[in-house]
């Protein structure tokens, strides 16, 4: 059934094609109609004790019962050249509200994806299997994965659903910023997640469409109609930088982010190498990446020429450093957040 009460038919939902679904699978997604879901490198090396995602250590969410997943697996406005997710498959820039599954059967079948993935992790001995068990009922979820997930249009529905699910603790949304629209529904219908990120990659309008090379016209605007709304949205907030060497790393950038992480006022600000993976090989080179030492210190540049914010920690084998708002601090750990003042 849709919101409407009217009925829809299966033909008539958006799905990802059959090819591409199954070139998906055999990259170990799980695929229902135009959702994916994923174990993560970090979620598969929880299991058997060798590590956590940064998220852990940052924000205290728990890595082996976390959800990865996307309501939009194969729809999203850019095309950024440092995205290792299958982007070539990207074929549409709208989804209608009367062709996409409702919130419930995403859910449904994506944990149904989900268990199928985990349980061939029960057969290595060297995996936790009380962890595996738990990581059966996630307490997190990532909306992030493949695709942009603010072209869903029953997203606001989404995450209230998954607010009211009672093992849930915490919700993060990844959004490239090109429907500030969406972002602001979120804030009027009581839906923004526990944690949204923007992703902020360019210091100027020549880097931010070299970078990103968006589809939409007025991507510059949208980008910069979300950054604004950051500081008045009722959540906990991060601006996420990927660092690419030689396409955003330079030191004259610094006052264009500094400027836009002080308009924003985030209550944190990740700043990451990109990785040399997936699908981003074809567009870039590992020499792109940035060593460990190079992230701190442009990090370190950013506290320098700003007042407004401090480091707050670091993961080296993630290559990222996080940076604290100094003027809106907030507990770092999401499981303090509902008496926190944002």
């Amino acid at each position: 059934m849709s919101c409407s009460g009217e009925t829809i038919e299966e033909d008539e939902l958006i799905q990802i094609r059959p090819a591409i679904s199954d070139q998906l699978k055999k990259a170990k997604y799980g695929v229902a109609d135009h959702s994916t879901v994923e174990l993560c490198h970090w979620t598969k090396k929880s299991f058997k004790h060798e590590g956590n995602c940064y998220k852990h250590k940052f924000y205290g969410i728990s890595t082996h019962q976390c959800m990865e997943f996307s309501p939009a697996g194969m729809h999203c406005e850019n095309r950024c050249i440092y995205c290792w997710r299958p982007m070539e498959f990207y074929d549409s820039l709208k989804m209608e509200p009367e062709h996409v599954s409702d919130p419930e059967e995403i859910l449904r079948k994506l944990m149904d994806e989900r268990k199928k993935l985990i349980m061939g992790y029960y057969g290595d001995s060297r995996n936790d299997k009380q962890r595996l068990d738990e990581s059966l009922l996630p307490t997190h979820y990532a909306i992030s994965l493949s695709g942009e997930p603010t072209m869903y249009p029953k997203l606001p529905e989404l995450i209230k659903y998954l607010k009211s699910l009672n093992a849930t603790k915490s919700i993060f949304l990844v959004t490239n910023g090109q429907e500030p629209d969406m972002i602001q529904r979120l804030q009027d219908e009581d839906a923004l997640p526990t944690q949204l990120y923007l992703s902020t990659n360019a210091a100027d309008y020549e880097s931010f469409m070299r970078i990103n090379q968006p589809r939409y016209d007025d991507s510059w605007e949208r980008w910069n109609r979300t950054l604004d709304m950051l500081r008045s949205l009722d959540t906990r907030t991060v601006l996420r930088v990927t660092l690419i060497k030689n396409h955003n790393d330079q030191v004259e950038m610094t006052p264009n982010f500094v400027s836009m992480f002080e308009r924003a006022e985030p209550h944190f600000v990740e700043i990451k190498s990109y990785m040399h993976i997936g699908r981003s090989t074809n567009r870039l080179e590992y020499s792109n990446m940035l060593e460990m030492d190079e992230v701190k210190k442009f990090s370190q540049n950013i506290v320098d020429n700003s007042k407004k914010f401090m480091i707050m920690d670091e993961s080296f084998v993630s290559r990222i450093v996080v940076l604290q708002n100094r003027e809106r601090f907030i507990d770092r750990f999401v499981s303090s957040c509902a008496s926190t003042n944002l």
